[in-house]
């Protein structure tokens, strides 16, 4: 269901920023962004920050002048940020999100799903400096004109209270209501969940969690390692072969049911190159493919030449 967003909008702001731009990089606060309504960390007008403070007063603080300057900083302007949001969106799987605002305060034409949204938390996650940012509970960052710094508190009680939260972000307006994306790790698993108009959303984010711990598990296999498979016409007569490691998430029911396929012709011809790709591994329950990887040369067998081949015509004539 489309439904307004409120601040939870910022992942969206802090995931373009960081594929976007440089942490190092200074951001100057122009006259649009100061003084925007609700949430601040009070920048003045021709304050500069780098981006990575910036995105600490964006996601920890929630604040709308350090979203509205990361996107004139990222877009050049607020509209054309708002075009890259919602185009990033899209590819990202989202089918039901628009984005009209860096920030999420009430304006028509700015919607999400809670899928979608996870759909982009996901993304947003998968960036060591987002997850670093939106885990971080308390931080300081420089305020121009004081003695001091900015203190700034993650307003997601989900990180002092839920254990193996890692964040993500809250919002709330009056249209919008209280919204949660949220996600935890343990065991390796990360778990990622949104709730949007949700009065009590600490405790159903908790309880949606306790229910995916519960029920699901991590599947971990190691890659391919001491097969070999035949090479025609090569200086060996076979290669070795290699594949990565494969990781799922599935209800723990299904883990024991895992079986794993390896896929490759009978033979390959020479010359080889480390990296080629020589079959499948396909991991199946019940039947049903639930990943693929590569099955891959793990190193070069070099084509037979003329002086190999008199070679070894000559050995096999001098042991007769």
């Amino acid at each position: 269901e489309a439904l307004p967003m409120a601040s939870t909008t910022k992942i969206m702001t802090a995931l373009l920023a960081l594929e976007q731009g440089d942490l190092t990089q200074l951001v100057t606060t122009g006259p649009n962004a100061f003084g925007v309504p609700g949430t601040s960390i009070y920048l003045a007008q021709g304050e500069q920050l780098t981006l990575e403070d910036m995105l600490y007063g964006l996601m920890l603080s929630s604040g709308n002048d350090a979203a509205v300057a990361i996107a004139e900083h990222i877009g050049g302007t607020v509209p054309d940020f708002c075009r890259m949001m919602t185009e990033r969106a899209a590819a990202l799987g989202c089918e039901n999100t628009v984005f009209s605002t860096p920030h999420g305060l009430p304006t028509q034409n700015h919607h999400t799903t809670a899928y979608d949204l996870a759909l982009i938390t996901r993304a947003a996650l998968a960036m060591p400096s987002f997850r670093q940012i939106v885990s971080t509970q308390r931080a300081s960052i420089p305020w121009a004109g004081h003695d001091y710094g900015r203190v700034l508190t993650n307003k997601n009680k989900l990180l002092s209270s839920y254990p193996g939260a890692i964040g993500v972000k809250t919002g709330y307006t009056k249209a919008a209501g209280r919204c949660l994306a949220f996600a935890a790790e343990r065991e390796g698993m990360t778990l990622i969940g949104v709730v949007l108009h949700c009065p009590d959303w600490f405790n159903q984010a908790a309880a949606l969690l306790d229910w995916g711990f519960a029920n699901y598990g991590l599947f971990e296999a190691e890659g391919v390692q001491n097969k070999t498979i035949p090479v025609t016409g090569g200086v060996r007569n076979s290669c070795a072969l290699t594949s990565e490691g494969f990781r799922a998430v599935l209800p723990k029911a299904q883990i024991s049911a895992v079986r794993q396929s390896i896929l490759k012709p009978e033979a390959i011809s020479a010359p080889v190159k480390t990296g080629d790709a020589v079959g499948s591994v396909s991991y199946t329950v019940e039947g049903r493919v639930i990943g693929q990887i590569s099955l891959t040369a793990a190193e070069n067998v070099e084509k037979i030449g003329f002086f190999e081949i008199l070679g070894r015509v000559l050995a096999r004539f001098l042991l007769v």
